[in-house]
Formats: C-alpha cells, structure tokens, sequence
C-alpha cells in the first residue's frame, strides 16, 4: 500500500509539474518595415493623385487655363516620378525621410494649385 500512496504521490507531483510548464508563444511580430514603406509609397501617390483631380476640377470651373493646369500636372508627373525613382532604390517602397522631401513638393504643389 505504501508503494501505491508513493507512487499515486509521484504521479500527482510530476503531472502538477507539467501543468506548470507551458509553452511560451513567440511575441507578435513587429511592423513589416517593408510593407511600411511600401504604405508610404502609396500615400505619396494617393497625394499626387487627389491634388491631380483638384486640378482638373479647377480647370473645369474655369479657375485657371489648360495650359497651366497642364503645367501643374506636369509638376506632379515629375514628383511620381521622383517617388518612382526613390522606391526603386529600395525595392519598391520610400524611407520616412524621402517620404518627408516628397511630402514638402507636394505641398509646393498644392499651394501652387491653390489650396
């Protein structure tokens, strides 16, 4: 009986000592640094393009000639094709300081557009 009560004994330490280890989770991931600057790719394009409408509606209303609302779309052609550039550098996405740069020409841009 003795050998019984031990072993019941042994057998209740050893399974409350496996309820105690448990396997730890790897934390989550942090941000994809990729993806990340591919997002800031995206904005600067998302940018250009909503400033690419503004002027077309401003040339609609008469706000200014097609000839320069063609001038200010050239503008934005060449800040594209800046980001372009720059994200090709990096495979395909833009740091936080060529997005800061890019971000500066737009608002050139947008005051030149006139908002």
């Amino acid at each position: 009986m003795q050998r019984f009560t031990r072993a019941l004994a042994s057998l209740a330490l050893v399974s409350s000592l496996a309820a105690c280890v448990v396997p730890q989770q790897a934390p989550p991931p942090g941000p994809n640094p990729h993806e990340i600057a591919v997002q800031r790719l995206n904005q600067v394009y998302g940018r250009a393009d909503n400033l690419s409408h503004r002027i077309d509606n401003h040339v609609n209303q008469g706000y200014y000639p097609p000839p320069q609302g063609g001038a200010l779309h050239h503008r934005l052609d060449v800040i594209r094709q800046e980001a372009h550039d720059m994200s090709a550098q990096h495979g395909g996405g833009l740091s936080g300081e060529e997005q800061r740069v890019l971000n500066q020409e737009l608002d050139g841009a947008a005051h030149a557009i006139g908002e």
